[in-house]
């Protein structure tokens, strides 16, 4: 694999994202922490607040939540919640929790008991695209934004709401622009530094975000990959990858990871919020109708099993296709159910366009690399023939 260089606004962002937020805080900036992506930001941003997507650890290990939570649970939100008894995300003013999965949905009462902070909600997000649900989310929407307005006493107004839009807007089509040079030989920005954009831009104020992508972009673009290496390209596919290890892992074993079709990868940039008169339903539109995420259930557009599939997964396809992907690694985070039970429709949608599949059951923590390495390596040499 070619030797890119070190992106310096990459590390730089990444490794300091906690110190930003804390200088921010000085500066006299208010942060919201909150789980998922399906927390319309914009709404937070319009209210004058800065999102903070809550994130783990996984070189951290779990000392205090277990006495409050089952250790049959997520691994990810139990880890997240011991980072908060520990005092690392003590810089927050408040918390927003989405009904995503179980683990979320009731962490949300176990967090602001153990967890004081001067504004939390909690938004009921349906679980279903019928129309009714559309307008029971826009409704929950509105009750966001009056809970908004009594905290910051900032005026809510659509033209307010609009412009954050736009913002937002124009930071997915940023990150789209990073994720058209991955699809070089060998990508220009490797999977585990977009990893660290991921969650480096999501601990920032949206338009000190778009500066910094806008750095990423340029300094990505002067790069000197090399020849072609013809290196497998994987799509990965799973629930939480906020850490760049498990990536760095795929990649040291051989592979470009191109393409991250996870909980913070992707579909979270793929689709823009419509610029309408009313922008909370737009909100409502984008965030219920358009985000891809095993939680929601959307009806059947015609019968038959193959047609299910593609339906729920031909977005993976689209970009197995575009992004010139030779094989798929599924990744699930063990007892997170949403993702469990969604993980062998998504096998065999992905073994039906060719691609070639492997599944992991993983811990939120690095003690599993070891064996996880030793798979993933397998994997990825029995690839060659294939790849050739």
């Amino acid at each position: 694999m070619s030797n890119l260089g070190n992106l310096n606004a990459v590390e730089e962002s990444y490794r300091n994202r906690f110190i930003r937020a804390k200088e921010l805080t000085q500066q006299g900036q208010k942060f919201i922490g909150y789980f998922c992506s399906l927390v319309p930001a914009e709404m937070l941003t319009t209210a004058g607040l800065i999102p903070f997507r809550i994130t783990g650890d996984v070189n951290e290990p779990i000392t205090k939540a277990d006495v409050h939570l089952e250790t049959i649970m997520c691994s990810f939100v139990r880890n997240a919640f011991d980072l908060g008894l520990k005092g690392r995300y003590e810089f927050l003013d408040g918390l927003v929790v989405p009904h995503a999965c179980d683990a979320i949905f009731r962490i949300y009462d176990i967090w602001r008991s153990c967890i004081p902070a001067n504004y939390t909600h909690f938004i009921n997000v349906p679980h279903m695209t019928a129309p009714s649900s559309f307008e029971f989310f826009e409704a929950e929407l509105k009750l966001f934004r009056h809970s908004l307005e009594d905290y910051t006493g900032v005026e809510f107004t659509d033209d307010r709401l609009s412009q954050a839009i736009q913002m937002h807007n124009e930071h997915r089509q940023l990150m789209r622009h990073l994720y058209e040079l991955r699809k070089a030989d060998p990508p220009l920005i490797s999977g585990s530094e977009m990893v660290k954009v991921q969650v480096a831009t999501r601990s920032l104020p949206v338009g000190e975000a778009n500066k910094l992508v806008q750095t990423i972009i340029e300094e990505a673009q002067i790069r000197r990959p090399g020849p072609a290496d013809h290196a497998p390209r994987i799509l990965l596919y799973g629930a939480e990858v906020d850490q760049p290890s498990f990536v760095e892992l795929i990649e040291k074993s051989g592979a470009h990871v191109v393409v991250d079709a996870t909980c913070m990868g992707a579909g979270d940039y793929w689709h823009d919020v419509e610029v309408t008169p009313n922008p909370l339903a737009a909100l409502a539109h984008r965030y219920l109708g358009k985000l891809a995420c095993p939680r929601t259930c959307r009806p059947r557009s015609s019968p038959g099993h193959s047609k299910d599939l593609e339906s729920r997964f031909g977005h993976l396809g689209e970009w197995a296709a575009e992004f010139k992907v030779n094989a798929a690694i599924v990744y699930v985070i063990r007892f997170c159910d949403t993702h469990e039970l969604d993980a062998p429709d998504v096998r065999e949608y992905l073994e039906s366009t060719g691609l070639r599949v492997l599944d992991i059951e993983d811990e939120y923590h690095t003690q599993s690399r070891g064996r996880l390495h030793t798979r993933v390596q397998a994997f990825v040499e029995g690839l060659s023939d294939f790849v050739a």
